[in-house]
């Protein structure tokens, strides 16, 4: 199969004897080993009025049924958090089935979920996480990937660990779309910050990369000032939220300003990417 931009292509099938136009999807195939071609795959295409997943057909038997009077009426349930954690699975499967990422790849960012939270609380935290809890972040990432369709998923977070370094002493290097996403990523989330603030934060952002993914993205080194300013910084939050009252109200992230990107509220059915 080629590329899925080229790969595809949209079209309509005529039936003249009903007037119709059938929308299809024909899927271009790759020769066989032996160089024979292959015809393209059509399949069925769903579009037009009433193919919104969302809003669904109209309701044209609204009314007959209505009339027969032997039928009541169903509200439905509430949405909740199973509904919309299925959402969320279905959403990445959705999204990551529409590129050739292989299992390799999804497995290394799979590791990144587990690993890089534990080493920096490790090293910033106000407190590191207990056993259970590493536990806990690996059997969760674990399941996830299953529901990914992820294979040979580590076991422990150690395992996590041990596949994550590995995969990266193998693959990090330099690219120049690597560097521009890098570059992008870093943009987005300074722009979280006052404009005044972004140069010096990103300087303290270049000291906390550590020289393998630094060296990936041909970053420069920081220097020495602003490394050690930044750690201490860091450690020094660490140690007065260590010495803090507990927290007795809820802090989430969707209640900071910054994060609002969805004033009026979301369906998770609704959130990433649609690739065509």
């Amino acid at each position: 199969m080629g590329s899925r931009d080229s790969a595809r292509s949209l079209a309509h099938l005529h039936d003249s004897t009903h007037d119709l136009h059938v929308p299809v999807t024909r899927i271009r195939l790759d020769p066989s080993p032996d160089g024979t071609e292959n015809p393209p795959v059509t399949i069925y295409r769903t579009e037009g009025p009433g193919s919104d997943p969302v809003v669904g057909l109209p309701a044209l038997r609204e009314r007959w049924i209505a009339d027969r009077d032997d039928t009541d009426e169903y509200e439905g349930r509430a949405r909740n958090l199973h509904d919309d954690g299925r959402s969320a699975i279905r959403r990445m499967n959705q999204m990551h089935g529409a590129y050739a990422i292989s299992n390799d790849d999804m497995r290394y960012v799979l590791c990144t979920f587990v690993v890089v939270p534990i080493r920096w609380l490790d090293r910033f935290g106000w407190r590191p996480l207990s056993e259970a809890e590493r536990r806990a972040s690996a059997n969760y990432y674990r399941e996830l990937g299953r529901h990914m369709n992820i294979r040979d998923r580590p076991e422990t977070h150690e395992e996590f660990a041990a596949v994550l370094d590995a995969y990266e002493r193998e693959h990090f290097a330099y690219s120049p779309g690597g560097r521009a996403v890098s570059d992008a990523t870093l943009s987005l989330l300074l722009g979280f910050y006052p404009r005044p603030l972004r140069p010096l934060l990103r300087r303290a952002t270049m000291a906390l990369l550590d020289q393998p993914l630094r060296e990936a993205f041909a970053y420069p080194p920081p220097d020495r000032v602003t490394s050690a300013l930044t750690v201490f910084g860091l450690r020094a939050r660490a140690a007065i939220e260590r010495r803090l009252p507990p927290r007795i109200e809820p802090h989430f992230v969707r209640d900071r300003r910054e994060f609002a990107i969805y004033p009026d509220g979301y369906r998770v059915d609704e959130l990433g990417t649609f690739p065509r």
